[in-house]
């Protein structure tokens, strides 16, 4: 993390300038561990694919859309959602157990599934819908705005995709 040398505010929206020269609306800062770990999620996605064709891993496309879609993009949405729909952002140690909670079910879930073991998708799984609570309580006194709609669009295609992810695991094993 670079440190903040000074604040501006431009319109609404302080902003803090950083050592580097860039600035990140204040709103956003603590976001900051959900949107790494999507990043980070995505390129662990792509590096997934990349070795998919080569190796011949059968789990490969599964395990490179799953860590894009659901570690990459799903995590920075809600992270953007957060930031974008509530008048306070929640606190990093907020987003920090969320964001712990989110990687370690989705790192869970794929152990389950590449280990063919129904059980430990099960409880990925579990602990994925925790942290939609988590995404879901963090945007409580969000007000009426358009953006609302597509957060909620997404925690419930996520919300609805889980068991259905679960009965695919036990029905395959």
């Amino acid at each position: 993390m670079t440190a903040t040398t000074g604040t501006t505010t431009t319109g609404t929206t302080t902003t803090g300038t950083t050592t580097t020269g860039t600035t990140m609306p204040t709103r956003w800062r603590s976001s900051v561990p959900l949107l790494v770990g999507g990043a980070v999620s995505i390129v662990a996605g792509g590096l997934a694919a990349a070795v998919t064709g080569p190796t011949e891993w059968d789990h490969g496309s599964w395990v490179a859309a799953f860590l894009v879609l659901v570690g990459g993009v799903a995590q920075i949405g809600i992270a953007a959602g957060q930031s974008e729909l509530t008048p306070s952002p929640p606190t990093l140690r907020f987003v920090t157990l969320e964001c712990a909670l989110w990687n370690v079910a989705g790192l869970t879930v794929i152990a389950g599934t590449l280990l063919a073991n129904p059980l430990t998708v099960t409880i990925g799984s579990v602990v994925l819908v925790a942290a939609l609570v988590l995404a879901t309580v963090a945007v409580r006194g969000a007000g009426r705005s358009w953006l609302l709609l597509p957060y909620r669009a997404l925690l419930v295609l996520l919300l609805v995709s889980t068991p259905i992810g679960i009965a695919l695991s036990w029905a395959r094993h």
